[in-house]
């Protein structure tokens, strides 16, 4: 059995999570800060870029997949620690290989690695935040990723200074490398082992041969597939503002490039503070309503982008796609971590469904634009984020757990048929 957590405890645990959701962002930003000076040492071409981003994507997915067989085998709290410091050492691979060695296939390990690693990780570190909802008894999960947000911040931050200053993306990497490795060795102490996410327990080696069917089970649950579709269709539209708002401004408004990224500022703003701000709400109001709330926001929110007659209306649909798309990832990852048993292999296979979403989302919608027009093709994210809204009674906490149902129920309601 798991043993009480004393307060002090409790905020290490909760505080080193913070700090691994943190790291996570401050290494993918770390990477996309440093592109055009990887891209200007390496004297590749854009369809080489291609290839890396290619490349990591797929490592992020095989890492997604494979997080909860490290998991039944080893434990979240080894597993994090293990698939940070493979992603540390890739981060140290792709400045190497950049400055030091001048080797595009060690590029290219390397961000296998940072793919895989982090793939892994993002499993990992929403199981072990969804346990601290579930010891709290509070929707949390949205402040976490929240911090994933501050860490892409300070990692673009500290990208851009780097590059200003002229300083090498060797010596860059390996900074930070040595601050994710850090951040590491410091969670692996504070985060508790825990019996119920699989942790290995002095007095018997866990059994993780059944803990492995436990996790192929997952994707046989229709319920997985329903959260994985309020995760698709949120993924598209943050994926897709990611990469295509600021062209939307720049080009099809006439806005300019300023304007562009100002817009983009925008949608990460809004979209941040409502992860910061909207566990207390999911708790008064029960993650499906929500959820319903947040699909409708989006939807208009995109639809006004589309369809403004004048920038100000665009800037106001950007804010309302960014509040729109803030939490759906965060609450279908709780929902698909209500049962602490086989929280590993649900948030496994629902992530796995949402990110490969968010990584090949972007490129098809740039395939699409090509022939019918930008704007046009964003009719695709309205379609999404309906669907998302329609799918989410999906995410109604299951039977005996204490998040996301809402103060107005006085226990939680099991699944309807």
């Amino acid at each position: 059995m798991d043993q009480p957590l004393t307060r002090p405890q409790y905020v290490r645990w909760r505080t080193a999570v913070f700090a691994i959701f943190l790291a996570s962002g401050l290494s993918i930003a770390t990477w996309a800060s440093r592109v055009p000076d990887i891209k200007t040492a390496l004297a590749i071409e854009n369809s080489q870029i291609g290839l890396l981003l290619l490349g990591m994507g797929v490592a992020s997915i095989i890492g997604l997949s494979m997080a909860s067989v490290v998991i039944a085998r080893f434990g979240t709290r080894r597993g994090m620690l293990g698939a940070m410091l493979v992603f540390a050492v890739g981060v140290a691979l792709i400045g190497l290989g950049t400055d030091v060695w001048g080797s595009f296939p060690v590029v290219v390990l390397g961000l296998a690695l940072f793919g895989f690693g982090n793939g892994a990780v993002d499993v990992m570190m929403n199981v072990e935040g969804a346990a601290i909802e579930t010891h709290s008894g509070k929707t949390i999960l949205p402040l976490f990723h929240a911090f994933f947000s501050f860490g892409t911040v300070i990692g673009a931050g500290l990208g851009a200074l780097a590059a200003a200053l002229g300083v090498d993306v060797a010596v860059h990497a390996l900074v930070i490398t040595v601050a994710i490795v850090v951040i590491a060795a410091t969670a692996f102490v504070a985060v508790p082992a825990r019996e119920t996410a699989g942790d290995p327990v002095d007095e018997a080696k866990p059994r993780w041969r059944e803990r492995l069917g436990v996790s192929l089970a997952a994707w046989r649950e229709p319920r997985t597939y329903a959260l994985g579709v309020i995760m698709l269709g949120m993924s598209f539209a943050e994926g897709g503002a990611n990469d295509w708002l600021a062209l939307g401004v720049s080009e099809e408004h006439g806005g300019g490039a300023t304007l562009g990224a100002a817009a983009l500022a925008v949608f990460s703003v809004a979209m941040t503070v409502v992860r910061v701000f909207g566990g207390p709400l999911v708790d008064r109001f029960g993650r499906v309503a929500t959820l319903r709330v947040l699909s409708a926001t989006a939807a208009v929110g995109i639809l006004l982008f589309i369809l403004a007659p004048n920038l100000p209306l665009v800037f106001v649909g950007a804010a309302l796609w960014g509040v729109g798309a803030s939490l759906g990832f965060p609450l279908g990852m709780s929902a698909a971590a209500d049962d602490p048993a086989k929280a590993a292999a649900r948030v496994s296979a629902a992530a796995t469904i949402g990110y490969v979403a968010f990584l090949a989302g972007p490129p098809v919608l740039g395939f699409i634009s090509d022939r019918i027009g930008l704007l046009n093709t964003l009719y695709i994210l309205v379609a999404l984020v309906v669907a998302s809204g329609i799918a989410s009674g999906a995410a109604r906490p299951l039977p005996g757990s204490t998040v996301g149902a809402g103060h107005r129920h006085d226990h939680v309601e099991g699944p309807r048929g």
